[in-house]
């Protein structure tokens, strides 16, 4: 992860009512609960797209989305699993220690709600109480996956045309526990052409229930 250089925005830090995290990509006092709803803005190599967290859908998953967001727990993430039709998967930072901040905190599990259609966004699970940080844009109808245990805590309403984009060359070849590990030194080394998030940011948030 970059190193951010302290000054002003250290100071505008400590100004704000939102909370900054100790170290980059962690959370030390980032609210519990997100609002009802809020959308977050992916700035990313192939453009920009917009998530909208609906917090009825999938509480724990859109509390824990508002945290990583809260953090810069996305920011350089590279989409590393990009299977067409299917998904686009994100969601391991390049520090070791960080992705074990919160592999150390799973998520309970949100009882199911809607179906995994095409752009809604969901964190991965190797089954119950498994969700931590990695999460994937659905690119098809996947409903297959709502037994599953996967469930949808937002959508896409801009940009999707970006989203479908997201290189998709090396498919499944990026072993995660080397990301997790060596983190962007692996992925730039290996594949170099994985697209990759600059940037997220909030840039809405209300508390009308959905």
């Amino acid at each position: 992860m970059r190193r951010r250089a302290l000054g002003l925005g250290a100071v505008a830090c400590l100004a704000m009512t939102a909370a900054c995290s100790d170290k980059p990509g962690t959370a030390s006092s980032v609210p519990a609960t997100a609002p009802d709803s809020f959308r977050v803005a992916f700035e990313t190599t192939r453009g920009t797209f917009v998530v909208e967290a609906i917090r009825s859908w999938a509480p724990n998953g859109a509390d824990r989305f508002y945290a990583l967001v809260r953090t810069g727990f996305f920011d350089d993430n590279r989409f590393f699993r990009v299977v067409p039709g299917f998904v686009a998967q994100f969601g391991i930072n390049t520090e070791k220690k960080v992705n074990e901040h919160w592999d150390d905190t799973p998520l309970p599990d949100d009882p199911p709600h809607g179906t995994n259609s095409r752009g809604t966004i969901v964190f991965t699970s190797q089954g119950p109480a498994t969700r931590s940080h990695q999460m994937f844009v659905n690119l098809g109808n996947n409903a297959r996956l709502d037994r599953q245990g996967f469930v949808p805590f937002g959508r896409v309403v801009e940009g999707m045309a970006v989203v479908d984009s997201i290189y998709s060359g090396y498919g499944e070849a990026p072993v995660q526990q080397l990301i997790q590990t060596l983190g962007n030194s692996y992925l730039v080394r290996m594949f170099p052409k994985l697209d990759y998030i600059k940037s997220v940011k909030i840039v809405t948030a209300g508390n009308g229930t959905q």
